[in-house]
């Protein structure tokens, strides 16, 4: 059986500007050091600062794997709700979306899935090796992962989020529906580096 890892982390905590603090390249190099006992063999990044800052720092710990950007792992709205599928804490949150940027939002979806989210091409030799890829992203592109992996509802990627480098890790396997491994687990990080990037008033654990 042939396997698909993919190791889903958000980018490491970040300013208003979008730029990866030091907090966050601490975050990103715990990360990195966990990542160092898997066999990856590429890290792909969104191309905005923030994830291409924190995929350069875990890699520091991945020697001679490759570093890329994927332009699918960008950050962007992958469904936007109708009303009725909109829980009342996101109330106006989609105001200000039109139709086309729906539609871009929706068709980066469908890339992000097209590329990502299946078992691995076979090889020159016709073989279809395991593979382990790393993926630095935002949160709502692991939330859609998550929830395609499970086969629900566009609408509830809403109730999935991700705290700075936490990692999310989906196997996708020939002849089997993909499998949710782990969602959001920062055993990597020490307590006053959990939890970053979100809403002030967020559960903390």
């Amino acid at each position: 059986m042939t396997t698909r890892h993919l190791y889903l982390a958000r980018h490491g905590a970040a300013d208003a500007f979008g730029e990866l603090t030091g907090e966050g390249r601490r975050q990103a190099a715990l990360l990195g050091e966990r990542l160092a006992a898997v066999p990856v063999d590429a890290v792909w990044h969104s191309p905005l600062p923030r994830a291409v800052a924190s995929a350069q720092e875990l890699a520091r710990h991945l020697p001679d794997v490759p570093v890329a950007e994927a332009a699918e792992l960008i950050d962007h709205v992958p469904y936007v709700p109708a009303a009725a599928e909109t829980p009342p804490a996101w109330a106006g949150f989609f105001d200000g979306y039109d139709d086309a940027e729906a539609e871009s939002g929706a068709k980066l979806a469908e890339a992000l899935v097209a590329r990502f989210a299946n078992v691995p091409e076979p090889d020159a030799e016709g073989a279809r090796p395991d593979s382990h890829e790393v993926l630095v992203t935002h949160a709502f592109q692991i939330a859609w992962l998550v929830r395609h992996a499970l086969d629900a509802p566009p609408s509830r990627w809403l109730g999935l989020n991700s705290g700075n480098t936490a990692l999310t890790v989906i196997q996708y396997r020939t002849g089997l529906p993909p499998a949710i491994v782990m969602f959001n687990d920062m055993s990597h990080l020490p307590a006053d580096l959990r939890w970053t990037g979100f809403p002030a008033g967020g559960v903390r654990l």
